[in-house]
């Protein structure tokens, strides 16, 4: 059996196969889009490992014969000091599950490499950052150490270090590599192929991580199709001062409105901007620091819109002004949005209204009349970030993901966090609407929410969360945890209490309606969901 796929236009294999992000590349590709070389484990290898518990037979032997294709494809070696090749080690299974499992960047960094990269490039302090984003990256998603706890080593090797930036990344090196060793009781390998080996079994074996787990369950994600493994040639955000990484919608995914909308960093890798753990650029600051890549953007997502017929999310970077695409996921939009650009595609004549009342699924129908908060209801506000997915949620404030459980068996909880991760995903699953300090609409938090269906705001910036305390502090006041706040996922307001909300007629969902009843040939009073379900029953069985 093969194992191992191409990242090529030519390949023919389903998302069921490759999984969704490596079948998104293969259409990039196709379309002419500018991909990193790569490769792909199908999905099957990850069922046949969690069904033997270790990786099944051939598979390192193809795992080599795909590195030595992807060297000889870049004129790079993994682990080698001249040219070295740096690899990103992906998930993705065939349905969306944003942030659930692993993900190991800048691969191949061994002590070796790193001192190639810096002689390559010029740049030690580009080498240096590299190497201290792989190996906090395989520390935690690899060797199961706390990302809370890295962090905290790196800020305070930082801290005490003499010197310039390169000392400082220096320092923070030797003291990630002393935890590891201190908490692991192991070291990083300083060997790449191995490196390699244990980042794919890394991936394999977060598809039964709890939190996995819990997605599928939220989103009727069967438990036995497994997760691909893509792993592609690094392209470096925090190559230069012409770099960087960010999240680009063709559409609002809040609203639907046929604008570009996103969140970019420069300078900075993919990860820091989907993380939700820095504060992020509106993605049209672009237009003027790097004007090529934004129009090479806006052409690549009319390509996608195109191709799909629907709204696209896209990740990217840009290297020394040079554009890349990492992943894609066309439609995806929720409530409001997902009603709005369904009826905005059909006027632009792309899909039939027939097809948009289809793409309306009752979920959607419930939160396109997400209410929003009275403002003339005299509200206290706490704070204002930014809407992340719209509807108003209404409970007591809770700062952890574990007392969020706890405490939403005696009624609806807030759950408000400086940012949230892949090991919130209980807490996110128990709170009626989420708040987070930093992050932006490509967060983790806000991609969630949004998957979830529920109220969120993100980027709160006036707001500490003080987690030992169980409390939140805003414009001066405390608010201790059990304190009734609401959130408008629309506004991006948190107020205190319960006050009155809205509901604003919506003309795209009145729309959309009117045509379900023209497709049902049934114009009766009945509500809105009976209305959906009669045009649906008809379309199915035309």
């Amino acid at each position: 059996m093969t194992w191992i796929h191409p990242l090529s236009a030519e390949v023919g294999e389903s998302a069921d196969v490759l999984g969704g992000k490596g079948h998104g590349l293969v259409v990039l590709r196709r379309l002419g889009l500018p991909v990193p070389p790569g490769f792909v484990i199908g999905t099957a290898a990850c069922r046949a490992f969690l069904r033997d518990g270790r990786l099944p037979d051939g598979l390192e032997a193809e795992l080599a014969f795909a590195v030595a294709g992807l060297e000889s494809a870049t004129g790079r070696h993994l682990g080698g000091p001249d040219r070295p090749l740096v690899v990103s080690v992906r998930s993705g299974g065939g349905a969306p599950m944003p942030g659930m499992m692993s993900t190991t960047l800048n691969l191949g960094l061994t002590a070796a490499a790193t001192a190639g990269l810096a002689a390559e490039t010029g740049d030690p302090r580009f080498a240096l950052d590299s190497r201290l984003r792989f190996l906090s990256s395989f520390a935690c998603t690899v060797l199961g150490l706390s990302a809370e706890r890295l962090d905290a080593v790196v800020r305070e090797a930082t801290r005490r270090a003499a010197g310039g930036a390169q000392a400082r990344l220096t320092a923070a090196i030797r003291g990630v590599e002393a935890l590891v060793r201190e908490q692991a009781d192991a070291a990083v390998p300083d060997d790449a192929a191995r490196q390699l080996r244990m980042a794919v079994r890394a991936v394999l074996s977060s598809w039964h991580t709890p939190r996995a787990t819990t997605y599928r369950d939220l989103h009727g994600i069967p438990h036995d199709a497994g997760t691909a493994v893509t792993v592609q040639a690094m392209v470096f955000g925090n190559r230069d001062e012409n770099s960087g990484s960010g999240v680009a919608f063709s559409r609002n995914p809040s609203t639907g409105e046929p604008v570009p909308f996103g969140e970019v960093l420069f300078g900075r890798q993919g990860d820091d901007v989907v993380s939700g753990r820095s504060t992020t650029r509106p993605l049209p600051d672009l237009t003027e620091r790097e004007p090529a890549v934004w129009a090479d953007l806006l052409a690549a997502m009319t390509r996608i819109e195109g191709h799909h017929r629907d709204a696209c999310g896209v990740e990217f970077t840009y290297e020394t002004g040079r554009l890349w695409l990492l992943q894609v996921r066309p439609g995806g939009l929720a409530g409001r949005a997902a009603v709005r650009a369904a009826v905005d595609l059909a006027d632009e004549t792309v899909i039939s209204r027939r097809e948009a009342v289809l793409r309306v699924s009752p979920q959607h129908l419930h939160h396109a009349r997400a209410p929003r908060i009275d403002p003339t209801d005299g509200i206290d506000v706490v704070v204002r970030g930014l809407g992340a997915c719209p509807g108003v949620a209404v409970g007591r404030v809770v700062t952890t993901s574990d007392r969020a459980v706890r405490m939403a068996g005696g009624g609806p909880v807030i759950l408000i966090r400086p940012h949230t991760s892949p090991l919130d995903m209980h807490g996110l699953a128990a709170a009626a609407g989420i708040v987070t300090a930093r992050g932006g609409p490509a967060s983790h938090a806000a991609v969630v929410a949004r998957a979830m269906g529920k109220p969120a705001v993100v980027g709160a910036t006036g707001l500490t969360v003080d987690v030992a305390g169980a409390c939140v502090r805003a414009g001066g006041r405390t608010f201790p945890e059990g304190t009734l706040v609401t959130v408008d996922g629309a506004g991006g307001e948190v107020v205190v209490g319960s006050p009155r909300v809205v509901t604003a007629p919506d003309v795209h969902l009145r729309r959309l309606l009117e045509w379900a009843d023209e497709c049902s040939g049934d114009d009766s009073d009945r509500d809105d969901t009976q209305r959906l379900a009669a045009a649906h029953a008809a379309l199915r069985h035309a």
